[in-house]
């Protein structure tokens, strides 16, 4: 007898390691928890009712992405953001996303457009009443959407580190309004070369994008 005469997927369950993991990425991305700022393993443990164990199994995975840093003696940080650092960022970012771009170009439909244009309304909404943190979530999807539409997931995964890296990045140097108004309009003329189906056109309209934001966000050298 074969196993899918019988077996079904598992449902998914979540370890402690797992929530703790979440929560604590989650609180790095937002600034709760500040670039420098000293993670006490004891407090957390107790704060969220469970033993060391699975503070520790988090803390090692959120290590291991560059997001804290566990120094002989100083305990567990959260790593700072290299203002230097971040123009690289943006250069890995703006290839990686004409990459996307060309790829979703080649199989986009109306699905993937219908979810988009979901998503720039939504954004729309979000400039009018100046909700920042609603915008940045906002744009992360849009990206995220873009990523998974490849179907390779490596290249969600790149895009998910590259979005956290930059969402740090603004914690403290903060997107104006302005700013935002920009990504909106870029935002749309990705979707439209998406619905004239050219994946050069639509390459080059994300690869601009990410350009432009760059030259926002980044100081240029002295």
């Amino acid at each position: 007898m074969t196993a899918k005469k019988w077996a079904a997927p598992l449902p998914v369950v979540k370890s402690k390691a797992d929530l703790v993991y979440e929560s604590l990425r989650a609180a790095v991305a937002s600034g709760e928890l500040q670039p420098g700022e000293r993670v006490n393993m004891d407090e957390l443990a107790r704060t969220f009712g469970v033993s060391k164990i699975p503070v520790r199994e988090a803390t090692k995975r959120l290590e291991s992405e560059g997001l804290l840093v566990s120094r002989p003696h100083s305990g567990v940080t959260v790593a700072k953001v290299d203002k230097n650092e971040i123009r690289g960022v943006f250069l890995a970012r703006e290839a990686i996303e004409g990459l996307v771009g060309r790829l979703v170009a080649e199989h986009a439909d109306a699905e993937l457009i219908a979810g988009l244009e979901d998503i720039q309304r939504s954004m729309r909404a979000a400039l009018e009443d100046g909700s920042e943190q609603t915008l940045s979530q906002l744009n992360t999807e849009f990206h995220r959407l873009l990523a998974a539409a490849t179907g390779y997931r490596i290249l969600a995964d790149l895009t998910e580190q590259l979005l956290l890296t930059i969402q740090r990045y603004r914690v403290i140097a903060p997107k104006d309004r302005m700013d935002w108004h920009s990504v909106v309009e870029e935002h749309a003329t990705i979707i439209e070369a998406l619905r004239g189906g050219d994946p050069e056109a639509v390459s080059a309209a994300a690869r601009a994008h990410t350009a432009s934001q760059s030259r926002l966000e980044v100081n240029p050298p002295d």
